[in-house]
C-alpha cells in the first residue's frame, strides 16, 4: 500500500505564512490608497464647495444723445466723406445724421444711483457697450439696475445661473408670481442675482476666460436697438485676478459688430422729432433711402474709424472678444491686419460672427504700428464697419 506524505501543520502554516508575507508587506500601501482617493475627494468636494466672492454692479439704463461719428471725419482714409458714406453720415432735411437718442448701460458708484463710475481711459474704446461685468467660476453676480429710461427695461444675461426673478425676459412660463425684473418701470429698481457655476464657466477647450453678455429682453429688438447690451466674463477657478479678470492676459479688448437698425428704436420718433423739426410732419418714415440711412454698420457704436484705438504692447497676450447681435444682414467676418491669433486652436486673422455670436481669439502681436479691424463683408466695409488698434513696442 502506498504511503501518501502529508506536511505537518507546522510546515503548513509555514507555506501559507510565506504565501501571505508579500502582501503583508504591501498592506500599508494598500491601505494608503484610499486614504489618499478619500483626501482628493474631500479636497474636490471642498473646491466645489467654497464660497466665491459676491460682486456687485450698481447699473442703470440711461438715455444719452449718442454720436456714431464723434470726430466729424472718416478716420480710416482721412479723406471728407464720399456721396456714398454721407448716405450714413449726412444730416439732411429728411436725414438725421450721426447723433441718436440712445439707451444705455452705465456704471454707477453705488445705489444711490448719483456718481457715475469712471471709464478707465484705455477701456474708452468700448462706446456704448454697457459696464464690463466679471465673475470667477463659484462667484455670485449682483446687479442692483435702475430704469432710467422713459421704456420698461430689464437685465437679461447669458450663460449663468439664476432663477425666474432674475431672469429679465417676459414670456409665458407658467409661473404664478409677478416678476417686476423682467420689465422694471420707468424710474423702477430691481437687483438681479446670477450664480456662476462651473457649467458657466470655460470648457475643456476654452481658454481661461469666455464672453458671455446681457442685454434688455422686455422688448429685445427694441431694447438692443435702442443700445441696450453689456460685456459679461467668466474666468476659470483659480485663474482669475482679485477683479476677476484672467491672471494669464495682459490685455482684453472687447468688440461689438453691429449694424444699428435705429429703425426700430425706441426712440425713433424722438430722433426724429429732435433732428428734423420741420420736415418731421412730413417724412415717410417707410422711404426706403431713409430706412437706409439710419442703419449704422458700427463698432461699439462707431462707425469709419472713429472708434478710440485699443491700445497693446508687442509681446503682449491678448485677448480678443467678438460679440455679435442683430438680424440676417449681420453676417460678420471680422478681420486683423497685422497679427494673427489663436481660436480654438486654430491659427487665424479673420473669424465668423453670427446674431448672438460671442467668441474669443488669443494673440500675442509681433508687428508694431497702427492696424485696421474690420468686418471683411463688402457692403459693411463701405458703410463704415471699420476701426483700428495699436501695437506699441
Amino acid at each position: 500500500m502506498a504511503t501518501v506524505n502529508r506536511p505537518s501543520l507546522f510546515k503548513l502554516s509555514r507555506m501559507g505564512f510565506k504565501g501571505w508575507k508579500p502582501l503583508l508587506y504591501q498592506l500599508p500601501v494598500l491601505l494608503l490608497i484610499p486614504l489618499l482617493l478619500l483626501g482628493w475627494g474631500w479636497r474636490v468636494s471642498t473646491l466645489a464647495a467654497q464660497p466665491g466672492q459676491i460682486r456687485t454692479y450698481y447699473i442703470a439704463a440711461d438715455e444719452v444723445d449718442w454720436n456714431y461719428v464723434p470726430t466729424g471725419s472718416n478716420q480710416i482714409t482721412g479723406l471728407p466723406f464720399t456721396d456714398e458714406e454721407k448716405v450714413f453720415v449726412q444730416a439732411d432735411r429728411d436725414r438725421i445724421g450721426t447723433t441718436y437718442r440712445k439707451a444705455i448701460y452705465r456704471e454707477y458708484t453705488d445705489n444711490s444711483f448719483t456718481q457715475l463710475k469712471p471709464r478707465a481711459e484705455d477701456s474708452q474704446y468700448l462706446g456704448l457697450l454697457g459696464p464690463v461685468i466679471r465673475a470667477e467660476v463659484g462667484d455670485t453676480i449682483r446687479v442692483e439696475f435702475k430704469n432710467n429710461t422713459h421704456y420698461p427695461t430689464s437685465v437679461h444675461p447669458h450663460g449663468v445661473f439664476y432663477e425666474k426673478d432674475s431672469e429679465g425676459a417676459p414670456y409665458q412660463d407658467g409661473s404664478d408670481s409677478v416678476k417686476v425684473g423682467n420689465a422694471v418701470p420707468p424710474g423702477g429698481q430691481h437687483i438681479y442675482t446670477w450664480l456662476v457655476p462651473e457649467r458657466a464657466g470655460p470648457g475643456p477647450h476654452d481658454p481661461s476666460s469666455i464672453l458671455w453678455m446681457y442685454h434688455s429682453h422686455t422688448n429685445e429688438v427694441k431694447d438692443t436697438y435702442s443700445g441696450l447690451i453689456g460685456p459679461l466674463i467668466v474666468t476659470r477657478q483659480g485663474f482669475a485676478k482679485p477683479d476677476g479678470s484672467p491672471q494669464d492676459v495682459d490685455r482684453e479688448v472687447m468688440t461689438l459688430l453691429l449694424v444699428s437698425d435705429e429703425n426700430q428704436s425706441w426712440y425713433l420718433d424722438e430722433n426724429i422729432r429732435h433732428s428734423l423739426e420741420e420736415a418731421a410732419e412730413h417724412l415717410d418714415i417707410e422711404d426706403e433711402e431713409f430706412e437706409e440711412s439710419n442703419l449704422m454698420h458700427s463698432i461699439n457704436g462707431y462707425v469709419y474709424g472713429n472708434m478710440p484705438m485699443p491700445v497693446m504692447k508687442k509681446g503682449d497676450r491678448v485677448r480678443w472678444y467678438l460679440l455679435g447681435m442683430g438680424t440676417e444682414v449681420d453676417l460678420h467676418t471680422p478681420h486683423w491686419h497685422g497679427n494673427t491669433g489663436l481660436m480654438m486652436g486654430m491659427r487665424m486673422d479673420m473669424v465668423d460672427l453670427l446674431p448672438g455670436d460671442m467668441k474669443t481669439i488669443d494673440f500675442v502681436p509681433d508687428n508694431v504700428g497702427t492696424w485696421l479691424f474690420h468686418c471683411h463683408v463688402n457692403d459693411h466695409i463701405s458703410a463704415g464697419m471699420q476701426a483700428r488698434y495699436r501695437v506699441v513696442p
